[in-house]
């Protein structure tokens, strides 16, 4: 394995540069590319093919979001991890809708920037489970969706697992939730993401509580 490649994308150069030069004091990241607003990211990503995108939200020309959405209808498409300033912040909400894996704080630790790339690059969800519930299910709560109909497919034990992806528990929590094994849990996981054609937790929240499979409640 030759380590995670990752393309920053921001229209200030002095950010692009700063995680760029963080993120290559890691044996295990290289920055592959970098691009100053979304458009020139979808052409920077088609062609250095990296793992993971940082990408900023606001942009010039294309914005975080539309670019997010091109990016990941490709094949092997990377993921993309946003930055944003704040933590509830609307556009980060169309952005995980769009396809990103999770967001970033720009005032992010370099530990927690390092760990966020290496947890996103491994398909996982990226934020602490309440932070992802509270971001979408406020959101989920303000832009309701109807039922979807995909929910359709999935056996009732996998209705119960995506329902406790939703609310925050891990592998191992709805493992003993359902007493069954942890390897059982990701099993049920692996297969509720294909059957829903999604890519990690964080699309599960997201379809969970826009499905009204949850119910939001309110923060705090």
């Amino acid at each position: 394995m030759t380590g995670i490649g990752v393309v920053v994308v921001d229209d200030l150069e002095v950010v692009r540069a700063g995680f760029a030069a963080l993120l290559d004091t890691q044996p295990d990241l290289t920055v592959t590319g970098t691009a100053a607003d979304g458009a020139e990211a979808v052409r920077v990503c088609g062609e250095r093919r990296p793992d993971v995108v940082l990408m900023d939200v606001r942009m010039p020309v294309m914005d975080g979001i539309e670019a997010t959405r091109r990016i990941t209808r490709a094949p092997d498409a990377p993921r993309v991890l946003m930055l944003t300033t704040f933590d509830l912040d609307e556009h980060v909400y169309d952005a995980l809708v769009a396809g990103a894996s999770g967001f970033l704080l720009k005032d992010a630790t370099a530990e927690r920037l390092f760990d966020a790339v290496r947890v996103v690059a491994a398909g996982e969800a990226l934020l602490a489970p309440s932070v992802t519930r509270r971001l979408v299910g406020e959101f989920a709560r303000l832009r309701p969706r109807p039922p979807s109909p995909e929910l359709e497919a999935l056996t009732p034990r996998e209705t119960d697992v995506l329902r406790l992806v939703a609310e925050g528990l891990t592998n191992a929590e709805i493992a003993a939730r359902l007493v069954v094994g942890e390897e059982t849990v990701k099993t049920h996981v692996s297969r509720l993401l294909r059957k829903l054609g999604l890519r990690d937790r964080v699309q599960a929240v997201v379809t969970a509580y826009e499905s009204g499979l949850v119910v939001p409640r309110r923060p705090g």
